[in-house]
């Protein structure tokens, strides 16, 4: 059985805070792998003027996930998924011998309850909400947590995650990286030229 957490995202580009959540969980959570699911679009938000060719994304991500256990993919786009709870549904009967637990940031949790079946998302698997710089409040506020709080498994079980009955979610906190895309396309407008394809390679994972 291996242990997969799952890091969704438009990686738009993938950068430091990325990998050092994803190295972060993969020791709390006792993992084998974390797979980036590059997303081919976000349904919550517009299409960005700023958002880069899945592609580049995904190059992107390979390049910052290199000589780690973490693997950058476009499964989402190969199995036709637009919304998470259906990308996960299809991944545990496509994977009956991979265990998978959502990853996912406090900023991300304070609007979950706008994602499609959220609560069909917490029956599937279980969920590791990592601590976010200026978000815990919102993140504990969040009207999701109403019905979630009464899941939640202490951080010390974490290793644990495989035997636990769904829904369940752990809170995790680690060193915070200030790192955020939206920085990183600001300071450099032009990044997306560091990744485009040569010779026309760009192999899905």
């Amino acid at each position: 059985m291996t242990r997969i957490g799952l890091l969704g995202g438009s990686f738009n580009p993938a950068h430091r805070g990325h990998r050092a959540i994803s190295l972060a969980a993969l020791d709390a959570l006792g993992l084998d792998e974390v797979w980036w699911l590059v997303s081919p679009g976000n349904p919550l938000k517009d299409k960005a003027r700023d958002m880069a060719p899945l592609a580049i994304r995904l190059a992107s991500a390979r390049a910052m996930a290199r000589h780690a256990p973490i693997r950058p993919t476009d499964i989402e786009t190969r199995l036709g998924t637009r919304y998470t709870v259906d990308t996960l549904r299809k991944l545990v009967r496509l994977y009956p011998k991979k265990r998978f637990i959502w990853l996912m940031g406090g900023d991300n949790l304070a609007q979950f309850d706008q994602w499609r079946d959220w609560r069909g998302i917490a029956r599937e698997v279980p969920i590791a909400v990592i601590a976010r710089p200026g978000y815990e409040h919102a993140a504990r506020a969040a009207p999701a947590m109403g019905w979630l709080r009464r899941f939640i498994r202490p951080a010390y079980q974490a290793k644990s995650w495989t035997t636990w009955r769904m829904p369940a979610l752990v809170l995790l906190r680690f060193r915070p990286d200030p790192t955020s895309a939206t920085g990183l396309r600001k300071t450099d407008p032009a990044w997306q030229r560091r990744f485009l394809p040569q010779s026309g390679s760009t192999r899905s994972s």
